[in-house]
């Protein structure tokens, strides 16, 4: 955070399953973030936003503009929640939360990401939902 003021921000929108939706999303939420985080802490939001949306619209909806994904995030205070879900059937998360990608792999890091860069990861049981805690 910037200063010590407290400034809190809340975004709710649902896109169609594109990847140019989740750009046209980025210049609003960029604009936003801005304001209210230094460059480190903007780095890390939007790492953490921008994989959260790209697996639900590649892995979930197979980037079909018909199905939506529903995105939530509110930041109060030092703290950052982002809420992903997708209209897809969901993944077996369990099994890929430890699993890493090979040096040569071109995809397959985002739960890396996750765990990396967020303090909380969570996935409801179908696996086609996901909220993330970053504190800052």
């Amino acid at each position: 955070m910037t200063g010590n003021a407290r400034i809190d921000c809340e975004l709710r929108t649902a896109l169609p399953a594109t990847l140019e939706a989740i750009e046209e999303f980025f210049v609003e939420f960029r604009r936003r973030s801005r304001l209210m985080l230094d460059r480190v802490n903007c780095f890390a939001a939007e790492l953490l936003l921008r994989e959260a949306l790209t697996n639900a619209v590649v892995h979930g909806c197979n980037t079909d503009p018909g199905k939506q994904v529903r995105c939530f995030l509110r930041l109060r205070g030092r703290t950052l929640l982002i809420a992903i879900a997708d209209e897809g059937n969901g993944f077996d998360w369990r099994a890929k939360r430890e699993k890493t990608a090979e040096e040569e792999d071109c995809s397959g890091r985002g739960m890396e990401i996750l765990n990396t860069y967020a303090d909380w990861v969570r996935f409801n049981k179908s696996g086609n939902l996901v909220t993330i805690i970053k504190r800052f």
